[in-house]
């Protein structure tokens, strides 16, 4: 005999009545003043320690040395760090460096080969252009300068 198929009954499943999709509450901007302001503040704060941090503000009574112990004078500037300047050269202070290596350059006898390029991060170089100095600093590498040294004490010989 042949036997016939009988179609499972489909379970039904329970519909909720009413969207899937619902609203979201409109934005109060008078109930959320004291939020946006609050916000505000913060940024603003951040912002304001930031700056202040940074070393950008000037202090009532801070100085304007670059490091902490360096010495400015009109004859004699810098750190008396001799374990870490331990190189020296005497000659006359002029502007420019050489191919983008170092700020100013000592002109030394024997020519233009024998010049002495120069970077500070400790000393400003300019007050001290066209007097014949001594320096200490630190001898670092370059491309194109024959000697380029990092300046972290300065003294007028003449």
């Amino acid at each position: 005999m042949e036997q016939t198929a009988t179609p499972t009954p489909t379970p039904k499943i329970p519909v909720a009545m009413g969207s899937v999709v619902k609203k979201f509450p409109k934005f109060d901007i008078k109930g959320s003043a004291i939020l946006i302001a609050g916000v505000v503040l913060v940024i603003l704060a951040g912002i304001g320690t930031g700056w202040l941090l940074s070393g950008r503000a000037k202090i009532a009574g801070s100085s304007s040395q670059t490091v902490p112990g360096a010495e400015t004078g009109p004859k004699e500037a810098g750190l008396a760090d001799e374990k870490t300047f331990r190189d020296t050269a005497e000659g006359t202070l002029e502007e420019g460096g050489i191919a983008g290596e170092g700020t100013h350059h000592l002109v030394r006898d024997g020519g233009p080969s024998q010049n002495v390029y120069l970077t500070s991060t400790v000393i400003d170089l300019e007050s001290f252009v066209g007097k014949k100095v001594q320096v200490w600093g630190e001898t670092i590498s370059a491309r194109k300068a024959g000697w380029l040294m990092d300046i972290g004490k300065i003294k007028v010989v003449q």
